[in-house]
């Protein structure tokens, strides 16, 4: 039986990122009795944490692929659950295929031998929809081909490959969450690993085109990052060993599209610069969430009213200190 929420000391790892830092605020609120966060703020950063270090959480800049890093924090606190949202940015790719590939897996491997051992109870993985590559066939399901088309979505796969089997071999309480594309506050707006929306914001509020890589056309399920922590804590509950299930709105949205209603709410009425396809670029992710909703009963953000506040907290952040 897993340890109530409300009783566990909860270690995330990149809680100081994009999804983790909402996770740690999330788990926070749920009355969790400790929260540890490890991150080597390779794209976290510190003032994500702010509240959740303000109300009691232990931060480590740490890198979790070095199993001592790991080891000697599992020797200061006794941990119950490990939220794995450790990882390094699709793009980043791009510059170096093989140790976006390795973060991936070393990180849950580090993770899994330490729960061999009995430093912890509960695993809930952070896969990513990327492991699916271009859809085959819509809405993709959880019994969708797993078909990675970078090294970011490779090393991905094989860390879930890695989680499902230590289950199958040593029977252990760990699962495997698969968000698609998630969009809200806190989101890496810098250079070339930024996220679509943030660096759409940046580009028009310093007087830049927005930009297009492609022909736009290419379709994401966009999730607002609230409803990923907020699915994710109820999942905790009822997930399966081994299980994964997709994380996602089943709403998608062709990018073109998407960055034409940023400008729209910016008041933007200048052109958009169209660059080079990115090589490997999936076509479509249109989800099914179907096994979600057999799990978990959730409302999910509606899409328009979530980008509207997603882009105003953008606008706001940025006027204040810059990206």
């Amino acid at each position: 039986m897993r340890t109530p929420m409300e009783k566990a000391s909860v270690l995330i790892t990149g809680g100081a990122g994009f999804i983790g830092s909402h996770l740690a605020d999330a788990v926070l609120a749920a009355g969790a009795r400790e929260v540890v966060v490890v991150d080597n703020l390779f794209l976290g950063e510190p003032s994500n944490l702010d509240g959740a270090l303000d109300r009691g959480a232990v931060f480590y800049r740490d890198d979790c692929e070095f199993a001592t890093s790991l080891e000697y924090i599992f020797e200061l606190h006794d941990i119950d659950v490990v939220f794995n949202c450790a990882t390094k940015a699709l793009n980043y790719s791009f510059l170096n295929p093989s140790q976006a590939f390795s973060t991936n897996v070393t990180v849950v491997l580090n993770l899994l031998e330490l729960q061999r051992r009995g430093a912890f109870r509960t695993l809930a993985h952070f896969s990513t929809s990327e492991v699916y590559g271009t859809a085959e066939y819509e809405p993709m399901d959880e019994a969708h081909p797993r078909n990675p088309t970078t090294a970011y979505a490779g090393g991905k796969l094989a860390a879930d490959i890695a989680v499902e089997t230590y289950v199958r071999m040593f029977g252990l309480d760990a699962f495997i969450l698969r968000p698609f594309n998630n969009y809200g506050p806190r989101q890496n707006c810098r250079g070339q690993l930024a996220g679509v929306i943030p660096v759409t914001v940046a580009r028009i509020l310093a007087g830049l085109q927005p930009e297009i890589h492609g022909d736009g056309t290419q379709k994401r399920d966009f999730i607002h990052v609230h409803d990923t922590v907020a699915c994710t804590l109820a999942l905790y509950g009822v997930m399966s060993p081994g299980a994964s299930v997709n994380v996602a709105s089943g709403v998608s949205i062709d990018i073109a599209a998407l960055v034409t209603k940023v400008c729209d709410h910016l008041g933007y009425g200048g052109g958009v610069a169209r660059k080079p396809a990115r090589g490997s670029d999936v076509a479509c992710h249109a989800a099914s969430n179907e096994r979600l909703g057999e799990l978990i009963d959730h409302r999910f953000i509606p899409f328009e009213e979530g980008l509207a506040q997603t882009v105003d907290w953008y606008r706001d952040y940025l006027s204040r200190s810059g990206c």
